[in-house]
């Protein structure tokens, strides 16, 4: 509780909350994540991070947390999306594109299928050693994030091996929508370390700045 409301008085817009994942162990477990929505509230926009690829299940899952943005990181298929959308239509609905593991042909093929029925994308690393799609620390390759950006017509938020050295940086590049931090904002112990996340967030909003200035 006191790590979310530190993160929030540093200035994010969006906690996540990864659960039920394939990789990786949970930060907290289902009924801590509960009471942390319900505590951050109106202050900040909880994201349900999973690797549930079923309409019923997630649909199950969003509601017994009382969550109003998902984001999907497993492969889902269309149908089940479809259904989702239909069935939670004011959802906020973010779908993983995971660069290292699906050619550029591939991510972009997904993102023309998807677009249909999500809100946003996100650009994630594929960590080959491990299996990991997500968490990994590990920066992918911008350009293909970019080239992703382009041809978007959703909203593309980056995540993937960020932290407040290189997040400036990766946002002029890009051109993202939004940015995203996991494991570069962590003390050794997987705690936030509060000094990291404020001078992310900072970095961030002057690599944003920035770019907005070019337009």
């Amino acid at each position: 509780m006191a790590e979310a409301e530190m993160v929030v008085a540093c200035g994010a817009t969006h906690i996540g909350f990864p659960l039920r994942l394939a990789y990786h162990k949970e930060d907290v477990s289902e009924i801590e994540a509960a009471n942390i929505i319900r505590s951050v509230s109106g202050t900040c926009h909880s994201v349900l991070i999973t690797y549930l690829n079923r309409c019923d299940e997630i649909v199950e899952f969003v509601q017994q947390l009382n969550v109003a943005v998902v984001q999907l990181h497993a492969a889902i298929d269309v149908a089940e999306l479809r259904a989702l959308r239909q069935k939670l239509p004011h959802l906020k609905i973010i779908k993983s594109l995971i660069v290292g593991m699906d050619s550029e042909e591939q991510l972009l093929n997904t993102v023309a299928d998807y677009a249909p029925y999500v809100d946003y994308f996100i650009t994630d690393t594929f960590d080959p050693q491990t299996g990991a799609t997500g968490a990994t620390g590990k920066v992918h390759d911008w350009q293909i994030s970019k080239r992703i950006v382009e041809l978007s017509c959703k909203p593309v938020i980056l995540a993937g091996g960020l932290n407040a050295e290189n997040v400036r940086e990766a946002i002029m590049a890009v051109k993202p929508a939004g940015v995203d931090t996991h494991t570069g904002v962590e003390r050794a112990d997987g705690s936030k370390d509060k000094a990291l996340v404020q001078l992310f967030i900072n970095e961030a909003l002057v690599g944003f700045s920035a770019i907005q200035n070019q337009r």
